[in-house]
């Protein structure tokens, strides 16, 4: 099925002046910290702005990390409207079969609503030692630990709680969470390809791990935005979107005024989170779907950083002062201007030469250990070796166990994209005769590795910008494949 176009209009006439846009344009690319992927902006249903800095682009699957979690939510509210989950339950109702290993009254106590609301009465996340406790099945570690307190009385940001959520609703269906949500809302709101990761059990994880496209994430907005109508038909119910979207768990019970809140004490919904100005899914590292009823609006970002505050400050600052009341006139040459830059946005390229200067004989073949005997960032990654002439040059990274290598093209400047697997964009080159400097962009996810290989000690240094948290080898950053869906 490809996916109808969402509705455009320029800036002005849904009342967004071009040159807030352009002004938070101007100041991610500025920042140190940000790393922007993509941007896409709807104000009154419509299409105001949309823009991907190269090499990413708009059909490519993006790893979401925990905006994950809204689709769940999403999965979790039509399932209650069908009768099959109900809020007030026990998680370990759904699960009889571990019923007999489960015996703290406070696990046998947990409700579907509790972990909905990351509620579960754990006082920190559990993930590590609920894994340790059941390596094949995260949900009867996670009711295996104890919870500090009575469920519903603390937050914590917990990610087997989610993945019990999605659990239930992969168990009372009979479907992974994606084959679930296809009919009820992929479809209907014209989302094309998604791809989810799983865990041990085969278990769609729910908590994380959904790959979309930043038009997924717009598109989800607006139905949430819509209070759960697209296209004049109901999708998910009214109450549901409400419930889902105020807060059911206090993030900051402590906090003193309201207005030096940050946007994590805002407090937490049904797998979504309150803002200082409306409420937001957001997945690690920057992917966020923002929706803003107050202005009619919502606001889709991919991007690597470590500091998501910043993304979201920005935000605040340049484009809610943009949103305008009413249609505005005589912006001709701002929209046509903002439309110009959104077409051409780019990351740099790291810089280098395509070939060592005067050392090829030397390079040619050369192998590279680990700096220190380990890569910390990428532990599986063992060597090094570059190959190749005047007539090109690659960079091979080998992992083990098995020695695989990813291969990788250096070309003369620019962005060199290749489908992999895993697709990345490969630039920099030689920064003199010794030293080769790389950055890998894994294009299918927020990821950048940054490879230096020295040729004086024949050694390479191996760091990411933002670290996968899914870990695992490099050929595994990326969307997992699925056959082609009957019907087109």
């Amino acid at each position: 099925m490809s996916a109808r176009p969402l509705p455009s209009s320029p800036p002005s006439a849904q009342g967004v002046d071009a040159t807030g846009v352009l002004a938070f344009l101007d100041a991610v690319e500025a920042s140190e910290v940000i790393e922007p992927h993509s941007l896409m902006i709807l104000r009154h249903g419509r299409l105001v702005a949309a823009g991907w800095w190269e090499p990413y682009t708009p059909d490519r699957l993006h790893l979401l990390y925990s905006l994950s979690k809204s689709f769940t939510s999403t999965a979790v509210g039509f399932a209650v409207a069908e009768g099959l989950i109900g809020l007030d339950d026990p998680v370990l109702s759904y699960f009889p079969e571990l019923d007999a290993d489960i015996t703290d009254p406070r696990s046998r106590a947990m409700l579907v609503r509790h972990v909905a609301a990351m509620a579960s009465g754990h006082e920190e996340e559990t993930y590590e030692r609920a894994h340790a406790l059941d390596p094949d099945d995260l949900v009867r570690g996670f009711l295996l630990l104890p919870p500090d307190r009575d469920p519903g009385t603390v937050f914590a940001y917990n990610q087997p709680a989610t993945y019990a959520l999605a659990a239930i609703v992969q168990r009372v269906t009979g479907e992974s969470l994606t084959a679930y949500l296809r009919p009820r809302l992929l479809d209907p709101l014209g989302i094309g390809e998604v791809a989810w990761l799983t865990g041990r059990s085969g278990r769609e994880l729910g908590f994380s791990g959904l790959h979309g496209t930043t038009d997924a994430i717009a598109r989800l907005g607006q139905l949430y935005l819509d209070g759960g109508v697209w296209e004049g038909e109901r999708l998910l119910s009214e109450e549901w979107v409400a419930e889902a979207t105020r807060e059911h768990t206090a993030t900051a019970p402590g906090a003193t005024a309201d207005a030096d809140r940050m946007d994590w004490e805002r407090g937490y919904g049904f797998q979504f989170w309150r803002s200082r100005h409306g409420y937001r899914g957001d997945g690690a590292y920057g992917q966020f779907c923002v929706v803003l009823p107050e202005y009619d609006a919502v606001i889709a970002t991919t991007a690597a950083t470590g500091d998501m505050q910043a993304v979201l400050t920005l935000v605040w600052e340049h484009l809610l002062p943009a949103f305008r009341p009413e249609p505005l006139t005589g912006q001709e040459d701002a929209d046509a201007a903002l439309a110009r830059r959104l077409a051409h946005l780019a990351l740099p390229p790291a810089p280098g030469a395509p070939a060592p200067p005067g050392r090829g004989g030397e390079w040619s073949g050369a192998e590279f250990t680990p700096c220190g005997g380990v890569c910390a960032d990428q532990p599986q990654l063992t060597a090094a070796v570059v190959t190749g002439d005047t007539g090109g040059w690659t960079l091979s990274l080998v992992e083990e166990p098995g020695g695989r290598r990813l291969e990788l093209p250096l070309g003369a400047g620019g962005q060199q994209v290749g489908e992999g697997p895993p697709p990345t964009a490969v630039s920099g080159g030689w920064t003199d005769g010794d030293t080769l400097a790389v950055h890998i962009v894994f294009l299918e996810t927020p990821h950048r590795l940054r490879v230096t290989c020295s040729l004086t000690d024949r050694t390479f240094t191996a760091r990411w910008d933002t670290k996968p948290l899914h870990g695992g080898p490099l050929r595994s950053l990326r969307a997992p494949r699925r056959p082609p869906r009957s019907g087109g």
